[in-house]
C-alpha cells in the first residue's frame, strides 16, 4: 500500500508532465505560431539573433510630391502642349511646301510670262494664305502655358510657353505683377506685366496654388477709401 505522501508525489509528477506536454493553441490570426510548452520554454530562454530585426507592419500612405527644379516647384502642366506643338509644326510644314511650289506653279501654268500685275496678285493671294495660318496660330497660342513653376521663397513664377520657332520661352514674373483683365478674354486668363497668359484652372493639382496666383487669397474690403486710393 502506498502512503498518502507517495500518492501526492505521484499526482504532482503526473500533473507536471501533462502541463509540459500541453500544446498552447492561440487563435489563428496569420501571425501567431502554435508551439508546445517545451518549445515555448526553449524560445523564452534562447537569446535573440543579432541579425533579427523587428519589421513594422504599419501601413504607409503614398504622398504625391511636387517635382522640383531650379525655378521652383511645378504647380501646373497644360494638357494641350503636345497638340499646340503638333498643329504649329503642321502649319509650318504646309507653308514651307507652298513657298517651295509657288515658283513651279508660276512657270508651269504660264503665269510667269503674264503681266506683272497678274504675278503680284497671284503671289499675294498665295502668300496671304501661306503666312496667315502660322501667324494666327502663333497669336492665339503664344500665351498658352505648358508648364508653370512657383518659387515660394521669392513668390516668383516661371511660365513656359512656345515661341514662334517652337522653342520653350520662359516668362518670369512675381505675384504682385499679376493683373486680371477687367473683361474676360478668350485666350487670356491673366496678365503678367504686359504678357497675356492662358491657363486652365481645373488643371491645377492644388486649388490654393491657383488662388494664390490670381491673388484670390488676399484680404479685401468694401471700403470706398481703398477703392479711391487704388
Amino acid at each position: 500500500m502506498f502512503s498518502v505522501n507517495s500518492l501526492r508525489r505521484a499526482r504532482l509528477c503526473f500533473i507536471s508532465k501533462a502541463v509540459s506536454q500541453t500544446r498552447i493553441v492561440l487563435p489563428a490570426n496569420g501571425c501567431t505560431p502554435i508551439m508546445s510548452g517545451n518549445q515555448l520554454h526553449a524560445v523564452r530562454r534562447t537569446p535573440l539573433h543579432p541579425k533579427l530585426k523587428m519589421q513594422s507592419h504599419t501601413p504607409t500612405s503614398c504622398l504625391s510630391t511636387t517635382s522640383l527644379s531650379d525655378d521652383g516647384s511645378l504647380i501646373y502642366t497644360g494638357s494641350l502642349g503636345s497638340a499646340v506643338r503638333g498643329v504649329k509644326i503642321f502649319s509650318y510644314s504646309t507653308s514651307g511646301a507652298s513657298l517651295f511650289l509657288m515658283p513651279q506653279i508660276l512657270f508651269k501654268t504660264g503665269l510667269g510670262v503674264q503681266s506683272l500685275a497678274v504675278q503680284v496678285a497671284f503671289c499675294g493671294v498665295i502668300g496671304f494664305f501661306t503666312f496667315l495660318t502660322p501667324v494666327l496660330l502663333h497669336l492665339i497660342t503664344k500665351g498658352y502655358v505648358i508648364r508653370l513653376y512657383h518659387n515660394a521663397d521669392r513668390d516668383a513664377y516661371t511660365a513656359i510657353t512656345y515661341s514662334v520657332f517652337l522653342t520653350e520661352h520662359r516668362t518670369v514674373f512675381y505675384q504682385k505683377q499679376v493683373r486680371i483683365p477687367s473683361v474676360s478674354k478668350m485666350f487670356t486668363t491673366f496678365y503678367a506685366n504686359d504678357t497675356g497668359l492662358l491657363v486652365n484652372p481645373d488643371l491645377f493639382p492644388l486649388p490654393q496654388d491657383y488662388n494664390h496666383l490670381m491673388g484670390y487669397d488676399k484680404p479685401f474690403t468694401f471700403s470706398m477709401e481703398d477703392t479711391d486710393r487704388k
